[in-house]
């Protein structure tokens, strides 16, 4: 019996990049470019020709933006998009706009000789790819071309049951991460307990995700720098290509921040921050595991809720993958399974009750 291949358009206005991804798609044995386009005008006939799977989509294009037919894409024709970007940091704001208007994920061209460093990335874009194929399409938002900029409208603020500093909060994401983090972030108090996240992000990147986030949530969120101290109020993501995880400093916590070996495949991985917090905070940390795909994270949340950590997983039916907290499930790693909505009140209510238990003995 033959399987049936993904089907993918591919959109870019550069004949090379489009040969090029070609090349690398049609190199594999579950999928299949069925046409490819140079401007968004004639990848819209294409689509209905075609009704591909899949769509790669660069960015900028004649005729029209790439971000702007991904919006009315969305809109109008909903499919999975992985966006081609370039690494700059305008580069690095599109994508993270593209994947707020709906895009599953993206993929960086190289810098430097194009041909080489495309074909060296074929694992990387056919696993994309794959993973756009089964994905859940997240609900799109739609806001002015330079809504990266624009102030999101504030969440009702959940509220602090002026909780020991000794309390952190703990995420670990991957496909989807970046719009589920946002969701969870935004309902905090400014005073919430030191949150520090693994979100698998390529070098470039986190930077722009970490001032998006801060800009729309009243806690502060940054990359994390080396040794810093774990501050109530305040967010701290591994930078991408690099590892974060926590560590004592006599009554502290600091983090850590290095590039050592790669864990699951991935740099930064979950699996070494929940670890870290595994080890050196115990039941002092509420560790979640939220969409993505493959095991990153898994056995780690394992490890925290056997030193006492309370452990949420993301449920199926909120995930654009629900790869990562599947895996912990199936190890029995989450106290709970909560949909993404009700992950931030759930959390809060959870050390809520701890300061109450506290305050009554």
């Amino acid at each position: 019996m033959t399987l049936r291949k993904i089907t993918v358009i591919c959109v870019d206005d550069s004949a090379l990049i489009r040969s090029l991804m070609t090349e690398i798609i049609n190199s594999q044995p579950d999928m299949v470019v069925v046409a490819t386009a140079s401007d968004p005008l004639q990848a819209r006939d294409l689509v209905k020709l075609h009704n591909p799977d899949v769509m790669t989509l660069d960015v900028e294009m004649p005729r029209m933006d790439g971000l702007e037919f991904l919006e009315k894409l969305m809109r109008l024709r909903p499919m999975a998009v992985v966006m081609v970007s370039s690494l700059t940091e305008r580069g690095s704001e599109a994508a993270l706009r593209a994947l707020e208007l709906g895009a599953i994920d993206f993929v960086t061209k190289p810098r430097l000789g194009i041909r080489d460093g495309l074909l060296a990335y074929t694992e990387l874009i056919t696993g994309k790819i794959r993973i756009a194929a089964v994905a859940r399409l997240p609900l799109a938002k739609h806001r002015s071309a330079d809504g990266l900029h624009e102030p999101q409208p504030q969440a009702p603020m959940l509220h602090n049951a002026r909780l020991s500093t000794e309390k952190l909060i703990i995420i670990g994401a991957s496909t989807g991460g970046t719009e589920a983090i946002l969701e969870v972030l935004l309902p905090l108090p400014p005073d919430s307990p030191g949150i520090m996240i693994a979100q698998h992000m390529p070098a470039g990147f986190t930077r722009s995700f970490a001032k998006r986030l801060d800009n729309a949530c009243r806690v502060r969120v940054a990359e994390a720098v080396q040794g810093e101290r774990i501050l109530p109020g305040h967010v701290y993501i591994a930078p991408g290509e690099f590892h974060l995880s926590l560590r004592r400093s006599g009554a502290n916590y600091v983090a850590q921040v290095d590039q050592e070996e790669r864990v699951n495949r991935h740099r930064p991985s979950v699996d070494v921050l929940f670890d870290s917090v595994a080890l050196h905070a115990g039941k002092n940390a509420v560790g979640m595991l939220l969409t993505g795909m493959g095991r990153d994270g898994a056995a780690g949340l394992l490890r925290m809720r056997q030193a006492g950590a309370f452990t949420l997983a993301q449920d199926e039916a909120s995930c654009v993958v629900f790869g990562m907290p599947r895996e912990a499930i199936a190890l029995g790693a989450a106290c709970e399974v909560v949909p993404l909505r009700d992950m931030s009140h759930r959390v809060m209510s959870y050390l809520s009750s701890l300061g109450e238990r506290g305050n009554r003995v």
